[in-house]
């Protein structure tokens, strides 16, 4: 009996969880939130000035281990600098609470990212798109809106190697071509992002 209502204690817990981890944040073919942050250099960005350009954000975490293996592949690097070319926008956000613009500044610095990262230490960006992991990716298109929101790629544990899925460039692909997204949402990987209590 007591192991009966144990199990269903955590099945109700899960379903919460997943519920709530469902409704939360900026959902595919919704209108990605506003804001107004400041870059590892102290510049305001502000997500309303690239109106017209499609955007990729990407969650960042310079202590997470996935971050640390995507940052030594060159991962994000090497799609924000193709698709640069192209006219896409690409930021990375960290919202990890202990981290200021410094530490954002050295991981940019050490990762030779081309791109500015956010600072969010606050977490409020973060928790207005339901950043859950690092690194978790969305794309918004030319209208503000979320056309993608998940994993980078299908690759979690970094064995796949060439065979590795990307997500984000085959949604970046798709959406530049003028075609529906066909992968809009996939499970991202990573560590948790570290929001303040």
């Amino acid at each position: 009996m007591r192991t009966t209502t144990m199990i269903s204690a955590m099945v109700l817990a899960l379903t919460v969880a997943f519920t709530t981890w469902a409704g939360e944040g900026a959902a595919v073919g919704s209108k990605a939130p506003a804001f107004s942050l400041q870059d590892q250099d102290g510049k305001t960005v502000k997500l309303e000035d690239f109106k017209g350009k499609v955007v990729v954000l990407e969650w960042v975490n310079p202590d997470c281990p996935f971050v640390v293996r995507h940052a030594k592949a060159g991962t994000m690097r090497d799609l924000a600098t193709r698709y640069a070319d192209k006219g896409v926008v690409w930021f990375g956000v960290n919202s990890t609470h202990y981290m200021d613009a410094a530490g954002s500044a050295k991981y940019r610095s050490e990762s030779s990212l081309p791109y500015p990262i956010l600072v969010d230490a606050s977490g409020d960006v973060g928790r207005a798109y339901g950043a859950k992991t690092t690194p978790h990716m969305y794309i918004l298109d030319r209208e503000g809106t979320v056309v993608y929101a998940g994993g980078i790629d299908d690759d979690p544990r970094g064995d796949k190697g060439k065979g590795a899925t990307n997500h984000v460039a085959a949604a970046l692909d798709q959406l530049l071509a003028g075609k529906p997204v066909t992968v809009s949402s996939t499970t991202p990987y990573g560590c948790s992002v570290k929001y303040p209590k």
